[in-house]
């Protein structure tokens, strides 16, 4: 069964770890994530690289495995530039700001279960905390002050439209995100992170809160600024967004954030879905537990969580940037409607758990599930099924409206303005009444009285 009040789950236990193991621990996991960081970027280059038949990096090292680590040096040895207009404080502590906030968001991720270290058991965790996830939402809500305060002191224009945006896309979707985590803290009871994993032991939380799980990939991809939602990098539009003027280590403190902060959403996917690093059902029964216990937690954490980096390469691989509008839209109307309505439908289900609405149950693969929740879940289903058909539907009359008002006539005069336009597909040019290929044109003004051309004027637009 889900565990519930009466049962509470248990929390790490960090009564033998004093503060050098502590310290010992914060630079292994600030090792692992470089590592982590060095190791993804190589992968996202190569498989992107298999994806469009091109070969990826292989020059440097074997199979091309130290060419991040290369790069990472050369950022390091390049110019520092800075404009002159740039606020010279406020350029160089942005990036530290928007790097620090994505590693301080790791620290009360549970990377497996208790270990010995140096002669104390210890959890695999840095620290944890009974609000621990909300710590998660807050640091993310400091990591956009790095990124505003990047493009506000580069004293230029892109920068500045490209850290706003950032800033709207990462606050919008973080909303949508906490009410997808709402319905994990429902069933776990709380709000550690430790419990949360020790709360799946018995069922992961991606089967009962599936839709929350779905909610929360797609804004976790929002709220790094991965395609199809990098929009605050829009080359087309912000050349590079909020980063257009940095360079050197600057621009690396950057690019060194972005990755860890998609480890980070990715380690909580893991914890709050996917039973952290407790191992999967089949492998969890084998030796009675053993690969279960120890060790063993780091490997099935590190697995489930580049399952979610490999998601993040394959959506850049195939998925084309969508429009900013759109991206907004469908966060503030569709994704935080449908969240909260999933939490009400949780409540709902956990009150039918507790016997609030009958004891009726009926066994579905080995489990005992009550009645009225599967009809919660049911009606629920309906619901977001017919909220996805009327969203299609009218996104689609939208767009028919759009492009039955933006018609392209058939018949042109190209010289319209002053400027010489050449048709477009479809496009015909106005026939002169003269015949041949010269074009009876009118002067600039809409004015229909105005004086018509002469000869002269004919031949100099024609």
């Amino acid at each position: 069964m889900l565990t519930t009040a009466a049962e509470p789950p248990v929390a790490a236990d960090f009564s033998d770890t004093p503060v050098w193991l502590s310290l010992v621990k914060a630079l292994l996991l600030f090792v692992y994530l470089l590592l982590s960081v060095l190791l993804m970027i190589w992968f996202e280059r190569r498989m992107i690289g298999r994806m469009q038949q091109r070969p990826g990096p292989n020059r440097v090292g074997p199979f091309g495995l130290l060419q991040s680590l290369a790069d990472g040096m050369k950022s390091m040895l390049k110019e520092d530039v800075r404009p002159k207009a740039a606020d010279a404080l406020i350029f160089t502590l942005a990036p530290v700001i928007f790097a620090s906030a994505a590693f301080i968001s790791f620290a009360i991720v549970p990377l497996g279960g208790e270990v010995e270290m140096f002669g104390h058991t210890t959890p695999l965790q840095l620290t944890d905390l009974p609000v621990a996830a909300l710590l998660v939402l807050a640091v993310a809500g400091i990591a956009a002050y790095g990124i505003v305060l990047g493009g506000w002191s580069a004293g230029s224009t892109y920068p500045l439209l490209g850290g706003l945006r950032a800033t709207a896309q990462i606050i919008s979707y973080e909303i949508a995100m906490g009410l997808a985590l709402v319905a994990v803290f429902m069933y776990a009871g709380s709000m550690s992170t430790s419990e949360i994993v020790a709360a799946q032991s018995d069922l992961w939380y991606i089967i009962p809160a599936c839709v929350s799980f779905v909610l929360y990939v797609i804004t976790m991809v929002g709220e790094t600024n991965r395609l199809p939602f990098d929009l605050a990098e829009g080359e087309g539009e912000l050349v590079g967004g909020y980063f257009t003027e940095y360079s050197g280590m600057r621009f690396a403190m950057f690019f060194l954030g972005e990755y860890v902060n998609m480890f980070t959403v990715s380690a909580l996917a893991t914890t709050f879905f996917l039973g952290g690093w407790q191992a999967p059902p089949g492998i969890a029964a084998i030796g009675d537990g053993m690969l279960n216990t120890g060790w063993w937690g780091l490997l099935w954490f590190t697995l489930k969580m580049w399952l979610f980096m490999w998601g993040f390469v394959w959506l850049r691989g195939t998925l084309l940037r969508t429009r900013y509008d759109q991206f907004m839209r469908f966060g503030w109307k569709f994704l935080m409607p449908v969240a909260v309505a999933w939490v009400i439908a949780v409540a709902f289900i956990r009150g039918a758990d507790a016997g609030f609405f009958g004891d009726s149950t009926v066994d579905l693969f080995g489990r005992a599930f009550p009645i009225s929740s599967l009809v919660i879940v049911g009606v629920l289903a309906v619901l977001v099924l017919g909220s996805t058909w009327i969203w299609e539907t009218r996104v689609e009359k939208q767009a028919q409206a759009a492009e039955g008002a933006a018609q392209v006539p058939e018949e042109i005069d190209p010289f319209v303005g002053g400027h010489p336009v050449p048709p477009l597909p479809g496009q015909r040019l106005r026939e002169s009444p003269r015949g041949g290929t010269a074009i009876e044109t009118k002067p600039a003004s809409t004015d229909e009285t105005s004086a018509p051309l002469t000869h002269e004027e004919e031949q100099h637009r024609g």
